[in-house]
């Protein structure tokens, strides 16, 4: 029998959400997301002794001024070292994420991406086998806007919006991480409803995500993330990526039921938005990353053209519809991390 971990392939491109090799070779996804949790989960293995005593080792041939400094610098190295590794294993993106702490920071952001694109080319990897990974913040936009100009494919995440979806696209991001669980996790603590497969908030939101995307032709990938569970997965077959945890992977090649397709461009007739609330979505996007000429399809079909305008919101408004902070969540075990690579110092 198939399984469907094979079966799912079929329907969309199957990532690794982890730093762990082993995993990695296991399930033979096309490409690898990692942020700075996984990172510290993988060092922790014996397995990567070897990798995490080098790094470490060759910091202290360089000077600092503090200790956080140093530990800093090890973080980031210690993420381009197993970025090199994962790019040996899966033939796609490895996509490495700019430190949460910039994420409400645009220059700070563009800087320290184009020092980890640095870093892989001077190791030989180049740079479109990488993805930055930048928090889908007010600033973050901002900073994936000017690196995608530059030719840096972004990876725009903590996405639980569809406008902040739309802003992303305007601004050329290459891929956005919608987060389902995260946005499930939301609902389950500030509302009544109990929740199941069928009115996951989390998968309706990819759906919707998704849907307009392909009706209005916009290149940008959608790679649905964070999963609390199987039937997610299951109930998004067919989205362009689905990154998934090792945990679940494991689940999906031990279960051979059968999985359909969900979401296509070709089967999203029954999504149904008015060209006024399509106009108004994206007068917020583009609002959000200041752009005067829309690069989508959304047509005015009483005037017969494409609508150019950037709308009323004002800058303060759109700001606040992307730093959602009830789901802006950018805890990722920051403080653990570094704290653990302090004490190996």
């Amino acid at each position: 029998m198939v399984s469907q971990l094979d079966s799912l392939k079929k329907f969309s491109s199957v990532v690794a959400d982890t730093g762990d090799i082993d995993s990695i070779q296991k399930f033979n996804p096309d490409d690898c997301t990692t942020n700075p949790s996984l990172i510290f989960k993988a060092v922790q293995s014996d397995k990567y002794k070897k990798l995490v005593d080098e790094v470490i080792s060759n910091s202290k041939s360089r000077k600092f001024s503090q200790t956080e400094d140093q530990v800093n610098y090890i973080a980031d190295q210690l993420t381009i070292a197993f970025g090199i590794e994962l790019t040996k294993i899966v033939p796609g993106y490895v996509s490495t994420e700019v430190d949460s702490d910039l994420s409400f920071n645009t220059e700070a952001t563009v800087e320290k991406a184009k020092q980890i694109i640095n870093s892989y080319e001077q190791s030989g990897i180049p740079k479109n086998r990488i993805l930055i990974k930048i928090a889908g913040t007010w600033e973050g936009i901002q900073a994936v806007k000017k690196l995608e100009a530059e030719g840096i494919s972004c990876n725009c995440t903590l996405i639980f919006s569809l406008t902040q979806a739309i802003a992303c696209a305007e601004a050329g991001a290459f891929l956005i991480s919608p987060f389902v669980g995260r946005i499930l996790d939301w609902f389950k603590s500030n509302t009544q409803k109990d929740y199941d497969s069928s009115n996951d908030p989390g998968v309706e939101s990819v759906e919707k995500i998704f849907n307009y995307f392909k009706k209005f032709n916009y290149n940008t990938i959608v790679m649905a993330a964070s999963f609390r569970n199987k039937d997610e997965i299951i109930n998004l077959a067919g989205c362009d990526k689905l990154t998934i945890s090792p945990t679940l992977l494991e689940e999906l090649s031990q279960n051979d039921d059968e999985i359909k397709l969900k979401l296509s461009k070709e089967n999203n007739q029954s999504f149904n938005i008015t060209y006024g609330n399509a106009r108004t979505l994206l007068d917020a996007a583009q609002t959000i990353v200041k752009i005067t000429n829309s690069k989508s399809k959304i047509v005015d079909t009483g005037r017969n053209s494409l609508y150019p305008d950037r709308g009323t919101l004002n800058i303060d408004k759109a700001r606040q519809l992307v730093n959602y902070k009830p789901t802006m969540s950018l805890e990722n075990g920051l403080e653990s991390y570094y704290g653990w690579l302090q004490n190996k110092i």
